[in-house]
């Protein structure tokens, strides 16, 4: 294999396996902030709002493995 070829493969691995974790993350976010909602439909702003703060913060995550695999492709 040459160089090129090897990029290529690190910047996939690198965004496949960076973004497995936030997608499992976001799911279960999502599933407990619904149920959440579901047992107290009083509170369901405040869980909504800590709700998108942590989607935030999983998605960040998604991101800098976004950063590393267009790195590894291009410099």
């Amino acid at each position: 294999m040459d160089v090129e070829g090897l990029k290529a493969l690190g910047s996939a691995l690198a965004i496949g396996l960076g973004a497995i974790g936030p997608g499992i993350g976001i799911g279960l976010i999502g599933s407990k902030a619904m149920e959440a909602m579901g047992r107290n439909p009083e509170a369901a702003d405040n869980i909504r709002t800590n709700m998108i703060l942590a989607i935030v913060f999983a998605e960040s995550v998604a991101i800098y493995a976004l950063v590393v695999a267009l790195l590894l492709k291009f410099v």
